[in-house]
């Protein structure tokens, strides 16, 4: 009687064990493929994962991380005998020149009617035209004048002047793009922190520039941001004290270890800008130039798309994805 009920229990478990084994073996699979999809190394994701990270993956064409950005125009530089400001572009810029001729008209006013009282006093008072010189040595209103006008001079350029200070550092307006700036000897770091892309940019060596780069000026490595976007920076210094300076931009930001500090601009017109580290920071300081690209926003998502592709493991990298 025993045995027979074994023998039952027996089978029973048996046909339990087959008809349970594809569902083990399946949730086997499964199992095998999350862990693996889990801990890939960041070049080995499979499509369906690529795909559900980044919904752009599947349109992104082969080889995009090569896309090379249109020619453009060099807007921004120096050029041999100029006498004035590099073109200005940005709002800060334009309010830096409008207060720089605003100031100057002052100063010349001021040095005409000076220069205009020392002629009038040598002619007037001279001694062949005047023997006998007045011993007078005090005048009330003069001295009043000549306090409360130059007062009021100086309030009068004073106001604008912090209206445009406050309103580049301090007034910062919601930002389309981030950009964090790291100063190093010799060279700079960016971050697009919203992106998650990060890479150095060097000075090309004379071996490697195009026709029409110019030496010392352009970059293997050039920032490229949008036109007429809100661009937030942010910059540090890595080890010295490094200045961050796009003339064109009217921006100029000095990058100091352990400080964060920040500014903005929005270009208003496509184009090639150059700048330099404007701090003297070490022997090769003239050697950390900056070159920015402006370009549509059509041209900036594709160099994004690109830059992804490029750059993203210089911020992301495989112990960071690991531990995820």
């Amino acid at each position: 009687m025993h045995s027979r009920f074994l023998s039952a229990f027996l089978a029973l478990g048996a046909l339990a064990l087959l008809a349970a084994a594809p569902v083990d073996s399946f949730a086997k699979q499964q199992a095998e493929e999350v862990t693996t999809q889990e801990y890939l190394e960041p070049g080995a994701d499979t499509p369906a994962k690529q795909e559900a990270e980044d919904p752009t993956a599947k349109d992104t064409p082969e080889g995009d991380a090569n896309f090379e950005l249109p020619v453009q125009d060099v807007v921004g530089m120096a050029k041999p005998w100029q006498l004035y400001f590099q073109e200005g572009v940005t709002p800060q810029k334009k309010g830096i020149e409008g207060l720089s001729n605003y100031a100057h008209i002052i100063a010349i006013l001021i040095t005409v009617f000076v220069l205009g009282l020392l002629a009038y006093v040598c002619i007037r008072f001279r001694k062949s035209a005047n023997p006998v010189p007045s011993k007078v040595s005090h005048n009330t209103l003069i001295e009043v004048i000549w306090t409360v006008v130059p007062i009021l001079i100086l309030v009068s350029i004073a106001i604008p002047t912090l209206r445009l200070h406050f309103g580049t550092l301090h007034n910062l307006p919601e930002a389309d793009v981030n950009l964090k700036i790291v100063g190093h000897q010799w060279y700079w770091s960016y971050e697009y922190p919203d992106d998650g892309i990060a890479f150095d940019s060097n000075l090309k060596k004379k071996d490697e520039l195009k026709e029409g780069e110019p030496y010392l000026l352009a970059v293997d490595n050039p920032v490229v941001l949008p036109v007429n976007k809100n661009i937030r920076v942010q910059v540090t210094g890595a080890d010295v004290i490094h200045s961050w300076t796009i003339p064109s931009f009217g921006v100029k930001q000095d990058t100091v270890p352990g400080r964060l500090n920040e500014t903005w601009f929005r270009a208003e017109k496509e184009g090639i800008y150059y700048g330099q580290c404007s701090e003297l920071c070490g022997k090769f300081h003239g050697f950390m130039p900056i070159q920015v690209h402006i370009v549509s926003e059509e041209v900036y998502a594709k160099w994004l798309a690109s830059a992804k592709l490029k750059f993203a493991a210089n911020r992301y990298g495989t112990e960071m994805v690991a531990s995820k």
